[in-house]
Parts: structure tokens; sequence; C-alpha cells
């Protein structure tokens, strides 16, 4: 990050703005932006310098929340328009108004997984990490291999901490907000919980603490981390390779809960034993309202088991009686009454699914 750090101190006016907010006595503004004109590092106009780990922790906050902002407006729009399904809106269980409650949830979540971001960043910017800048370091086949070694490494850990997510302990607290969208768009793809969304990038801020990675490598992963990301939420099912887990494994995860727990490959929910193929189905542009209306009473019948309060609410919310609490406390209970499982996860998988036929 400390690339990145050093064009917007240079280009973005940081600069600048840092030496308006805590001017150097001896410092000259018109000097100042001549300089900056010019390539020459300005740090020294502020008495917060370039160094100071308050100036970097401020700024890579920032960066961190700006870059999050456009890369998720900008490619789950561009997803959102060239790719996504736009037949989506017609199914069951998507909700009214749902792109703006993604939209809401990520603008809320953003903020506060930038602050829990940055201490890693700082970590990256004041040397202790592996990351190099000089290819020959460590030669071009470990800068090849590099590449594979983070997929994989993030994607078991990925795997461990988001399968962690849907344990009884986690899931309401942290997971739940984020499986309010059964049918997903390009704009759930960051509508998180803060601490769950954080939890699932732990991995891609470890991986240089233990392995050597090249800068621009990893400014280049990173980008591609937030890419994907809105990809496997976009709902145009194109890939149905049994390794890479795509846009119709992770819908799959969205619409049965408790499968296809992997980012980038199935190999890890193979071994697992949590991966469910897509159904051929899922691929037909033909897919008729029968098959999700099909589709639709699975889910619920799933979500009797993981949230029957939402599910209530839900059913409540479509009916055309009132909406008291008296009914609301009636029908839940009724939803409730089933027996009590110790292992929501093991009783979900173990259920048989319309998505396996």
């Amino acid at each position: 990050m400390d690339i990145v750090l050093d064009l917007v101190d240079r280009y973005a006016g940081f600069d600048l703005a840092y030496s308006a907010f805590a001017p150097n006595a001896t410092s000259n503004t018109f000097l100042l932006k001549a300089a900056q004109f010019n390539g020459v590092e300005t740090g020294a106009g502020s008495l917060l310098t370039r160094d100071n780990i308050l100036r970097q922790g401020f700024s890579l906050f920032m960066i961190t929340w700006i870059f999050g902002l456009i890369t998720y407006f900008l490619f789950a729009s561009l997803s959102y328009i060239f790719i996504f399904d736009h037949r989506t809106f017609e199914h069951p269980k998507y909700i009214k108004g749902q792109i703006r409650m993604e939209i809401n949830t990520t603008l809320n979540s953003l903020p506060f997984m930038a602050i829990c971001t940055m201490p890693f960043f700082l970590a990256e910017v004041r040397g202790y990490t592996k990351l190099y800048g000089d290819i020959s370091e460590y030669g071009w086949p470990y800068f090849i291999l590099q590449f594979p070694l983070f997929l994989l490494f993030t994607d078991s850990l990925i795997y461990l901490i988001h399968r962690a997510l849907h344990s009884k302990l986690l899931y309401k607290r942290l997971h739940k907000p984020h499986h309010k969208w059964i049918m997903p768009t390009p704009y759930a793809s960051h509508a998180f919980h803060p601490l769950d969304g954080f939890s699932q990038s732990l991995p891609y801020h470890i991986f240089p603490f233990i392995f050597p990675l090249q800068k621009h490598a990893y400014i280049a992963l990173f980008s591609f981390i937030n890419i994907w990301t809105v990809m496997i939420h976009d709902g145009e099912y194109l890939a149905n390779d049994p390794i890479v887990n795509g846009a119709a494994c992770h819908s799959l995860h969205h619409l049965k809960f408790s499968c296809n727990y992997g980012q980038f490959t199935t190999l890890f929910d193979r071994l697992g034993g949590s991966y469910v193929p897509p159904n051929p189905e899922l691929f037909d542009k033909a897919l008729n309202r029968a098959t999700w209306e099909k589709q639709a009473t699975e889910v619920d019948a799933l979500r009797e088991i993981v949230e029957p309060e939402a599910l209530a609410e839900e059913r409540l919310a479509k009916s055309e009686s009132s909406s008291t609490e008296a009914d609301k406390a009636k029908l839940t209970a009724k939803l409730r009454k089933r027996p009590a499982t110790e292992n929501v996860q093991a009783e979900l998988i173990e259920r048989p699914s319309v998505f396996q036929q």
C-alpha cells in the first residue's frame, strides 16, 4: 500500500490537504504547489510528514473507504447493466426495493470495515510484512507462483471463516444480514455486517505476513478480489465448472444456506463435505415460474430452521391480515413447532433439496 499512499499524497492532493490542516511554519503554499506539480515530495510542508504514523493511518483509512466505494459502485453497476440477469426481479424470493437496501447496507458497513482494515495496511506500509518491490529479489518463478498460492491460501481460510459464520453462535449475530438477499444482485456483493465483511477479508491481509508478495501483485490481487466478489453475485450463471466457485455455486449458497462456502474454488467444499453442484436447470434461460416457486418453497423450509422469526415477519408482511404483535407471536410459535437441533448445519446439509434433483 506504500505505492498507493505515495500516489495519493503526490497526485490526489493529500500533501496539500495536510499542509493546510497542520502547516509547517516554514511552508509556502505557492512553492508547495510548484513542487507538487514537478513531482517533488511535498510532505515536509506539513507538521504531519509522510512518515507520521497518525497521518499514514488516517490516509489509509480514507483510501480504503474511498477505494471500496469506487470499486463497489463501478463494478457492481457495470455488472448490473451488462451482465446481471434481470429476470431475477421476477423471482418470488426477490425483495421489493432490494437494490436500495443492498446499497444502504454497504454504505453503512464500508466505513467500519475500512477502520478494521487500516491497521493491516499500516503494518504493511511500515515494513512489518513480507511485501517486496523488486521482482528479482525472489525471481520470476516465485512471482508467478505467488498468484495461485495467494488464491489457495485465502480460499482455504475464507472457507473456514465462512463456515464458522454459519454456526449457531455467529449466524444470527453477524452473517444473517447478508443472507437477507436470497436472490442477490451485484449490489449485494459488499452488503455485509461490518465484522462479517472484515472477518472474511482477514486472509488477504494475513497472507503477506507469512509469504513474500510483490507489491504491484498485491494491488492487482486486491482489485481482483473486489471484482470477483461482485461477479459471484451477478446472477449470470456462465460457468458450470467443477473447480471454479462461480455465480451459480454462490447463488446456491444463498438459496440453500449450508453449502458452497468457498470464495474462488470448490476444492475446500469438496474436502469439507459441503459442496453441492449447481443443478443444470440454473443454466436454463427458459427457467419457468413453476421452478422458481419450487425453489422458494425449498428456501422457506430451510428458513424454518435457520431464521423462523424473519420468515414469520416476511409472511405477515405479505398477508392481508393485521400485522399485530399477537399475530407475529402466533406465527413464530407455529414455525418453531419442530424438534430443536443442536447442529443446524448438519441438519440443513442432510435435507434433500430440489436444487440437487
